[in-house]
């Protein structure tokens, strides 16, 4: 984010930022299986003192995911700030997932309400679909406290 701000300063443009971009920066390190993260970690999040829980589902767990071998290793993570109902944070683990990010950066960025992201359906089949599951992670979760 930084580079593209100095780029377009470069460039004769104005640098543009919101309140807290460089926090909100995505960021992939592109080894195997791939690292992508957006917003605030659980860890980060707990220390802010923000009321958050993660919500982890495998990377793998969609049928989409068959494309690129089953059972391959990975971690898809949200952190949701339960008080206000956004994610704050999300983390994938595994083959290609940094195609996944941009989404993920619209929904922290956006703060779009967590049961507003239902209306955002992924194709089938695709590896989008591990929004799906981490969102019935979420639902499933916060039923079962529920009783």
């Amino acid at each position: 984010m930084q580079a593209h701000i100095a780029s377009e300063v470069i460039d004769g443009g104005e640098a543009r930022a919101s309140r807290d971009a460089g926090g909100l920066a995505p960021r992939v390190v592109f080894t195997e299986p791939q690292v992508a993260a957006v917003g605030l970690t659980l860890d980060a999040a707990r220390e802010q003192g923000l009321p958050v829980r993660a919500y982890d589902v495998p990377s793998s767990v969609t049928a989409g995911a068959s494309f690129h071998g089953r059972n391959t290793p990975g971690t898809s993570r949200l952190v949701v700030a339960e008080d206000r109902g956004v994610i704050v944070g999300a983390t994938f683990t595994g083959t290609d997932v940094a195609e996944w990010l941009h989404a993920a950066t619209i929904a922290v960025v956006g703060e779009i309400a967590v049961e507003r992201l239902w209306d955002a359906i992924p194709a089938f089949p695709t590896r989008s679909e591990i929004w799906l599951r981490l969102l019935q992670k979420h639902e499933a979760t916060l039923a079962a406290e529920r009783g």
